[in-house]
C-alpha cells in the first residue's frame, strides 16, 4: 500500500483489510481440499498476516498448479471486495507466486496473462458463492477478535458457514 494511503494509517481498517485477505486464502484452500495449519493477523517483518497450510493436503485436487494459484489469489480477490481495489503492493509476494507457477504452464507473455486472469476471474466467481463468502467472513471476525486462529477453527467456520447456507436454502 501506498504510505500516503489512509489505509496505511488506520490500523482498525488495515486489520479488517488484513484478516479478508488472510480469510480469503484460508478458504480457497479449504475448499480445494488443502489443510490450513493456523491463519493469523499478527504482522511479521514483511507481512502483515499469514495462512500456513499443512504439508500435503486432504485430498488431492485436480489440477495443483491452478488450486495453489487460486489460494495464492483469493486473498488479495477477498480484500478487493470489501476494500473496492486490489492492492497488489500488499499482496505482491502473493504475486510473484503465483506468476512463477504460471510461468511453469504457459508458453509466452500472452498466455501467461490470460492465465492469470482467468485464475483471478475463477477465484472471484468462487468468493460469489454464499457459502464461501459466509465462511470468509465467519473467518475474518474471529481473527478480528482473536488475532490468530487454529486450522480447527477455519475449517469449523468453513463447515458452519456450508450448513448455515444449506439450511437458508431449504427454508
Amino acid at each position: 500500500m501506498d504510505a500516503h494511503d489512509p489505509l496505511v494509517n488506520d490500523p482498525s481498517v488495515a486489520d479488517r483489510l488484513t484478516a479478508y485477505h488472510e480469510a480469503g486464502h484460508a478458504v480457497v484452500a479449504l475448499m480445494v481440499g488443502r489443510l490450513v495449519q493456523r491463519v493469523s493477523i499478527l504482522p511479521k517483518l514483511t507481512r502483515l498476516g499469514q495462512c500456513e497450510l499443512k504439508k500435503g493436503s486432504g485430498k488431492p485436487p485436480k489440477d495443483w498448479l491452478e488450486s495453489e494459484g487460486l489460494i495464492l489469489l483469493a486473498g488479495a480477490a477477498a480484500e478487493g471486495r470489501i476494500s473496492g481495489r486490489y492492492c497488489w503492493a500488499g499482496a505482491a509476494n502473493d504475486l510473484r507466486q503465483v506468476r512463477a507457477l504460471i510461468c511453469s504452464r504457459a508458453a509466452s507473455v500472452k498466455q501467461a496473462e490470460r492465465l492469470e486472469k482467468r485464475w483471478l476471474d475463477k477465484v472471484e466467481s468462487v468468493l460469489d458463492g454464499a457459502d464461501i463468502w459466509l465462511a470468509v467472513e465467519l473467518i475474518a471476525a474471529d481473527l478480528l477478535t482473536r488475532k490468530t486462529i487454529s486450522g480447527r477453527a477455519a475449517r469449523h467456520h468453513y463447515e458452519q458457514a456450508a450448513a448455515r447456507v444449506a439450511k437458508q436454502g431449504k427454508g
